[in-house]
């Protein structure tokens, strides 16, 4: 007899632990009121807090455009999950409410299907008071308050701005041209090339910039006679038609050697190839002398075999007069 009661109670004890861990993982949903009473057409939170299973889907059933008669919805947030302990959800979500009758209202409660299975949350009050009025002097009243002014805000005034400065822009452009019509010019203007120098002009010229630079005085051996030779063979190509800019120091010399009016500065250019030669790949150091004497072949060798051009009728012969110049400035170097 005694063993049957101990079963009995046996039993009796895992029915009740199962009952309080069932119990325990059940779908729980709570509401509260951030402030219980409000004045007409105030607002208020409704807060509503679900607890269930980690793995569960849940559904929380939340109201349209109204909760009840007289109670109206404002705005709904969106749901904020974590996770609790025993590996429980927690969720949490907030309704805005509002109302205009004055009223207590006993709000119904809020669902959440879990499964098969409809929880209903506790029920809250609200009260709706009006705003009080001082029957006894109804003379005395308030008048309306001024409309508030909104804050600065700069991005406000982007189309204003936008407006104002495009309208520059066009009164600009139209100004433009108009001038432009009025000159009887064309509407775009295009840069005038410059017209081509002849090819002694056009390699004293950058003689004469090589020789403004003052390389060598700076240590600059190998650049001042890299621009030299580079003159002087492109002068070539344009006034001997030679490929002298793929050729060696020594083709270039036996390609000159057959120019007979080239036979005067034969020796003049065959100093400047041979001395930049070394220069570049032999890394020497030229002399000052040295390096007076290679300018001045080289000035001496275009205007020895330039080509001068016949002026046309009524122009005055300037680019003799400047080769004359050039040659003046080689002699004063060379004294």
């Amino acid at each position: 007899m005694k063993q049957i009661h101990k079963c009995i109670l046996l039993l009796l004890l895992i029915v009740v632990g199962t009952g309080e861990s069932l119990y325990a993982q059940r779908t729980l949903i709570d509401v509260s009121l951030d402030s219980a009473a409000i004045l007409i057409g105030e607002q208020t939170t409704l807060s509503l807090t679900v607890t269930a299973d980690k793995d569960r889907a849940v559904q929380i059933v939340l109201p349209g455009d109204t909760i009840m008669r007289g109670v109206e919805v404002l705005a709904i947030s969106k749901p904020d999950s974590s996770v609790i302990e025993n590996d429980r959800l927690l969720i949490k979500q907030d309704i805005l409410i509002t109302s205009f009758d004055s009223l207590l209202y006993l709000l119904p409660p809020m669902q959440v299907i879990d499964g098969t299975d409809t929880i209903h949350s506790n029920q809250v009050a609200l009260k709706v008071s009006t705003v009080p009025v001082d029957v006894e002097n109804p003379e005395q009243f308030f008048d309306i308050k001024e409309v508030w002014k909104p804050p600065f805000v700069l991005a406000d005034y982007y189309p204003l701005i936008f407006g104002i400065l495009l309208g520059l822009f066009l009164i600009c452009v139209v100004f433009y041209l108009v001038k432009r019509l009025r000159n009887k010019k064309s509407l775009i203007p295009f840069k005038k090339e410059e017209p081509k120098l002849p090819p002694h002009l056009q390699a004293i010229k950058e003689l004469d910039e090589i020789k403004q630079q003052k390389l060598w005085q700076q240590g600059r051996n190998k650049e001042f006679y890299t621009l030299i030779t580079e003159t002087l063979r492109r002068y070539m190509v344009e006034r001997f038609g030679a490929g002298a800019m793929e050729m060696t120091s020594g083709e270039i010399l036996d390609f000159i050697k057959k120019q007979t009016e080239a036979d005067s500065v034969y020796e003049n250019l065959k100093q400047i190839l041979q001395l930049s030669d070394l220069v570049k790949f032999a890394k020497i150091h030229p002399l000052p002398d040295e390096n007076d004497l290679s300018m001045m072949n080289a000035y001496l060798f275009v205007n020895q075999t330039k080509i001068e051009e016949a002026p046309k009728p009524g122009e005055k012969p300037e680019e003799e007069g400047k080769d004359e110049v050039t040659e003046g400035k080689s002699t004063l170097n060379q004294e």
